[in-house]
């Protein structure tokens, strides 16, 4: 039996149990997959092979993060996780509603971007109040180093979709003036 706990001590840093540690791996892919896609085509893309990898990812990474209560009950983190699993189709398929027009890709950045943003927010706080093992930077969400952390997220998020947006207008533009002129 002392095997047993030492073995799960090595195997488990910082108390995650198997499932935690399942989704902590599967939730990195989904944030890298999501940065991926936006320094590959400036956008998350729903209908591309990088999109489709990002939302499935996600959508795992939300499913298997809903059983984890480190405290016993939901915390902001599972709401985050369901906000995303709402917005998720939603910025899927805005994309195909006619009747919103042009401003329909607008708002599928804004969407898709927004459920990056979110999953960001319990990875910062997770990575903060648990890295280094032996003594984390901070002690919970509400220690300042992670209110700055978050306060960054908003800023860079902000500028992100405003940059994403611009782009696409810019984008749009330029495909209107080739296709008046051929």
């Amino acid at each position: 039996m002392p095997f047993l706990t030492s073995l799960t001590i090595t195997i488990m840093p910082n108390h995650l149990s198997i499932l935690g540690i399942i989704h902590t791996a599967i939730s990195i892919l989904a944030i890298i997959s999501g940065f991926y896609a936006l320094a590959l085509d400036g956008k998350i893309i729903p209908s591309s092979k990088l999109g489709k990898i990002y939302i499935a990812l996600t959508v795992i990474t939300c499913l298997t993060g809903l059983p984890i209560m480190k405290l016993g009950h939901p915390t902001a983190g599972h709401y985050l996780a369901i906000l995303i699993l709402i917005l998720l189709p939603i910025a899927i398929f805005v994309g195909r509603l006619r009747i919103l027009g042009k401003l329909a890709e607008y708002i599928q950045v804004i969407l898709m971007s927004a459920t990056l943003f979110f999953s960001m927010i319990p990875a910062i706080v997770e990575t903060l109040t648990r890295l280094p093992i032996s003594a984390p930077l901070a002690s919970g969400p509400d220690s300042p180093i992670v209110q700055k952390g978050l306060s960054c997220l908003v800023i860079l998020f902000v500028v992100g979709v405003c940059y994403q947006l611009v782009k696409l207008r810019a984008n749009r533009k330029s495909s209107s003036t080739t296709s008046k002129t051929v």
